[in-house]
């Protein structure tokens, strides 16, 4: 009879962002403090994101046979139960456990139609640790590349049909083209991890949970074009990011994959951090070469494009996180592999963050071609409110809103460039029938107006007068001739701008003009917010035959403004003076009796 292995047990702490932020760190000491007390031999090693940010905090446990469990929406509490019955006495909790490969259960429908290359190993290994790294695969890709040679690295690259993640969908292979065709005595390249889009975090999480794949895919890009020095231009209020990409290149050198003579070859590649302030223009290439040159983050024309005169004037590629994280997969499975999934002109897959009014939200690599409604409702599992999905904003504050009967519409760089918005670096951002589509363009456009370097006229005093009709139309004051103003404006700021922040920015208030215009009408004809959000043109009111007297509303009015007897039905009602029209009367209501008119 064959003697059973066992292997020492393993928990894995989801130890990201979104895990501290949801009290990871708490879990982590506990499950310490435990396994001290109990004298029991159990490994505990961080780990990043695996993409369920709605399920966190979360630990991996893989107990002496191997087997992987999963729990999650930890507390202290609940860990406490599961070490004492689970790692303690062998008793799964099954009830508080995920099963990851079910697709009937909600974790599994979450990564049912996932297609995980640039987040592989997000929350599967120890992001601290290059031997792990080593362990899935990591650096023979780049080991492949240098013996297979530059022309070998530059073909693979462009039949993968890989295009830039960055925003453009520029191909990459050929933006490698020129600047490895230019002659120069130094070439720079940029890896671009200023994330600046609300409610986007796919770059982050990729720095946080797997900074190797990066690092790897940057010796091979820049291997490719001839570099030797290169830079990540990560924002500073990425502390954590930035502490794991410090530790991971310091083994990177140790190991030899990064530094002098890499792999023992005559190929040397010196890699530097540099930090952002924080400014959303710098996210735009020639704006991200002056913040690293000491300058202010300010756009300049091209041509010279950066690829023939970039950093210091020498020739420079710069592409983002996403981008570059595909490249050590694609050495290693091929080019052919990677198109092989995807549609025609948009190959392999994209990072989504799914943030909004859905059950599921966090980060998602779905397939090029798969339709807004699949990552919407299957991945993202719906609406979380007890309204109807009405729109998405895609692309960020510089993307588009897309309605809901446009759903339809594939994930593709064409395809969702046709709508009027784009793809943009991954944000994705659901909302319900609670959106004012009138206030969500506002509240871009407020993002965008802010973050103008000021240096294009149309954008910097463009984009202001926009954001001044968009809040006169909010608080019940535009006219008719707002709207022919507010596109007129939008046109003007598109078309003149020198970047891409005031290229873009008139989206959000063009793609709700094209498709919410009756929403827009609502507010100048009638006065009216048709979803009750503008605080200007709304009154709430308590229906009485729908009020049961439950107590809710009085209870968590913050002015009490609400009066009534409790267990009374049909007794409450609103003193309007004192209403700040909050909305948390209607969002606390459980029976549908505090309307908006």
């Amino acid at each position: 009879m064959t003697a059973k292995f066992e292997q020492k047990p393993v928990i894995k702490v989801g130890l990201g962002t979104c895990g501290i932020a949801a009290g990871a760190k708490e879990i982590e000491k506990i499950l310490r403090k435990k396994i001290e007390e109990n004298s029991v031999e159990i490994d505990v090693t961080p780990t990043g994101c695996i993409g369920m940010c709605h399920r966190e905090p979360m630990i991996e446990y893989r107990d002496k046979d191997g087997q992987v469990f999963f729990y999650g929406d930890l507390n202290p509490k609940k860990m406490e139960i599961i070490f004492d019955r689970h790692l303690l006495k062998g008793q799964p909790m099954t009830k508080l456990s995920m099963d990851l490969e079910n697709k009937e259960e909600a974790s599994g429908a979450f990564l049912e139609k996932q297609t995980r290359i640039c987040l592989r190993n997000c929350g599967v290994i120890n992001p601290e640790s290059i031997d792990e790294y080593i362990e899935k695969g990591g650096y023979e890709g780049l080991k492949k590349a240098l013996k297979k040679g530059e022309d070998w690295i530059v073909d693979e690259v462009e039949k993968s049909g890989l295009r830039g993640r960055g925003g453009a969908g520029f191909p990459t292979a050929l933006k490698w083209k020129f600047t490895r065709r230019e002659e120069a005595e130094k070439k720079y390249l940029i890896c671009n991890a200023d994330e600046g889009d609300p409610g986007a975090f796919m770059d982050r999480s990729v720095l946080e949970s797997d900074p190797h794949n990066l690092l790897e895919g940057m010796v091979i890009a820049a291997y490719a074009i001839g570099s030797n020095d290169g830079y990540i231009y990560c924002r500073a209020e990425y502390p954590l990011a930035i502490k794991r990409l410090r530790i991971a290149i310091e083994q990177a050198v140790e190991h030899n994959f990064l530094g002098d003579n890499i792999c023992g070859t005559d190929f040397s590649f010196q890699l530097k951090i540099k930090e952002g302030a924080g400014a959303f223009v710098c996210g735009e290439e020639t704006a991200l070469m002056a913040s690293i040159e000491g300058k202010r983050g300010m756009p300049r024309p091209r041509p010279p494009y950066p690829a023939q005169s970039g950093l210091w004037g020498y020739p420079t590629n710069i592409n983002n996180v996403e981008t570059l994280s595909n490249i050590a997969w694609i050495m290693v499975n091929g080019g052919e592999k990677f198109a092989a999934v995807g549609t025609e002109k948009s190959k392999g897959t994209k990072v989504f963050a799914l943030a909004g009014k859905i059950k599921r939200g966090g980060l998602a690599e779905v397939p090029m071609g798969i339709t807004i409604k699949e990552i919407v409702e299957d991945v993202a599992g719906g609406s979380s409110s007890r309204y109807p999905i009405k729109a998405v904003q895609i692309g960020g504050p510089s993307g588009g809103c897309i309605p809901v009967e446009l759903f339809d519409t594939i994930i593709d760089y064409d395809e969702i460039n046709k709508t009027g918005a784009i793809m943009g670096s991954g944000g994705l951002v659901v909302m319900d029938a609670s959106a004012c589509m009138v206030d969500v363009a506002r509240f871009f456009l407020s993002f965008t107006k802010d973050e103008s370097c000021g240096k294009c006229t149309f954008c910097r005093i463009g984009t202001t007068r926009m954001l001044e009709i968009l809040e006169k139309i909010c608080d019940g004051k535009g006219t008719e001739k707002s709207l022919e103003e507010l596109e007129f404006l939008a046109h003007k700021v598109q078309n003149t701008s020198l970047c891409g922040l005031g290229q873009t920015a008139p989206n959000p208030v063009l793609t709700t003009l094209k498709y919410f215009k009756e929403e827009y009408e609502a507010h100048i004809k009638q006065k009216k917010c048709p979803a009750g959000s503008c605080k200007a043109l709304i009154t709430f009111k308590i229906i009485k035959d729908n009020c049961t007297g439950c107590n809710s509303c009085k209870i968590n009015c913050p002015t009490s403004a609400i009066s009534g007897i409790a267990k009374k039905a049909g007794s409450f009602s609103i003193d309007q003076e004192k209403c700040i029209k909050c909305g948390i009367c209607k969002d606390v209501c459980r029976f549908d009796a505090v309307i908006t008119e």
